[in-house]
């Protein structure tokens, strides 16, 4: 099992106790996120301990390929100087280099793929942790609103029983009856306390003065030509008295006519 499979079974793992325990959606992706990247830390120091050892099978290949070269040499030096013996020896020793460097060479290869591909791995727990914290606020705001929705709804189901429409109109009685109360006690208070001679006389000056003013905002508005001014008495009753002899005129003439 790669250390990506055991970090992935024991995230789901932790995930999964998160979920079944889920009361506050903000506090549990909060800590996912601070799992994975817990995890993220982990894959990083063994990813680096993979590279590491990708690093020393390179250098312990090109060592052995440099001591093989090296004792090639030597084989060389020993044909000149005419000691074939020991270049016998150089060459089998620089045989068992090359043999141990063309295997370091196959396993440094393979290791480095293994490597490259935890990189890579790497590298894309690295982006999903990143897209995990951008979505996390967008599941917060969603999950925001879905409370809002839930509060909106349980609010318009508390106000749309009938209990809560009889107490809104009981108390709306409650209140008119005390604003009856309060005018009958007022004009209790004004029919039954002090001098009834002396409010009577009041209430008839409020009168008068009423007319008064009515009286002078008429002159006003006739005085600024808004309305015609009222014919003068002698005018009135000379009017009055030529009506009444046309009329007498008007009946000797019809008795006239009748004869």
């Amino acid at each position: 099992m790669s250390i990506f499979d055991r970090i992935a079974r024991l995230f789901r793992s932790n995930v999964n106790d998160l979920i079944s325990q889920a009361e506050q959606p903000e506090k549990m992706l909060n800590q996912i996120i601070i799992d994975m990247r817990s995890q993220l830390v982990k894959a990083k120091q063994q990813v680096a301990a993979a590279i590491a050892d990708e690093k020393r099978l390179q250098d312990q290949t090109a060592q052995e390929l440099r001591e093989a070269e090296e004792w090639e040499h030597r084989a060389m030096l020993a044909v000149k100087e005419g000691r074939d013996d020991l270049a016998k020896q150089a060459l089998m020793r620089r045989g068992e280099h090359v043999s141990r460097g063309s295997q370091m060479q196959l396993t440094w290869e393979a290791h480095k793929q293994e490597t490259d591909r935890l990189k890579e791995s790497l590298r894309g727990l690295n982006d999903n942790i990143e897209e995990a914290s951008r979505k996390k606020n967008l599941l917060l705001a969603k999950q925001r609103r879905a409370d809002a929705q839930k509060r909106i709804s349980e609010t318009m189901s508390s106000i749309s029983e009938k209990s809560a429409f009889e107490a809104f109109a009981r108390m709306e009685e409650k209140i008119d009856q005390n604003e009856r109360q309060i005018r009958a006690h007022v004009e209790i208070n004004e029919e039954f306390s002090g001098d009834r001679l002396a409010s009577d006389f009041k209430r008839l000056e409020a009168t008068a003065g009423s007319a008064t003013a009515d009286a002078q905002l008429t002159a006003l508005k006739q005085k600024m030509g808004l309305i015609a001014a009222p014919a003068p008495e002698n005018n009135k009753q000379l009017a009055a008295g030529q009506s009444d002899e046309i009329a007498e005129v008007e009946e000797i003439h019809d008795e006239n006519t009748t004869h």
